[in-house]
């Protein structure tokens, strides 16, 4: 079931305050008009959206990453990813990110989904791309990025995703639904037993 009038579950900002403004992150605290007329107040983090990249070597293979997050004080296994700068277009960002945390350029990039991690605080937007014809190109990491590469058939990463290897959300879904639009095209094998 999908709702048909938005309006009976829309929330109207009467006010909006700054709580903190950092270099990346943005905390808001508004205070909203419910759809039964009561208010409340919602606060939210402002996140100006990421890219994040299914990459394909010629070979077929994926390039990952190790990288330390701080928050969890962890290492984790990662698609290239990184946030949208200014002024750029979420295609702009992935060949920038992939380059500068891999070393490799795509001569093509394809939409695959785009989603939203974290909508109860957050109005974060990823949008997570294949990117194909992969070359090597120049490793530009950001001064404070520490990360290290590898690669992985598609079918091995899916399987780090089953057993709890691969957690960080973007990654889980990117593979994921790379893998079913792959399995989507590629042709249906019959075997006598199912004829």
């Amino acid at each position: 079931m999908y709702i048909r009038n938005m309006d009976t579950l829309k929330e109207t900002q009467l006010s909006s305050e700054a709580v903190f403004d950092g270099a990346l992150l943005h905390v808001r605290k508004d205070k909203v008009k419910l759809p039964n007329g009561k208010s409340s107040v919602r606060e939210y983090i402002k996140h100006p959206g990421a890219v994040a990249l299914v990459a394909y070597l010629p070979n077929g293979d994926l390039l990952l990453l190790n990288q330390f997050r701080y928050p969890l004080h962890k290492v984790f296994i990662e698609l290239p990813a990184g946030k949208i700068d200014p002024g750029e277009t979420p295609e702009e960002t992935g060949l920038r990110e992939l380059e500068e945390e891999t070393g490799y350029k795509a001569s093509e990039l394809k939409l695959l989904t785009t989603i939203h991690p974290c909508i109860g605080y957050s109005n974060e937007v990823i949008h997570i791309y294949e990117a194909f014809g992969l070359k090597k190109g120049t490793l530009k990491p950001d001064d404070n990025e520490f990360v290290e590469t590898f690669t992985l058939s598609l079918d091995d990463a899916i399987q780090m995703v089953k057993t709890g290897k691969i957690t960080d959300v973007k990654t889980m879904i990117g593979l994921m639904s790379a893998k079913m639009r792959k399995d989507d095209h590629e042709p249906q094998k019959y075997y006598a037993k199912d004829l």
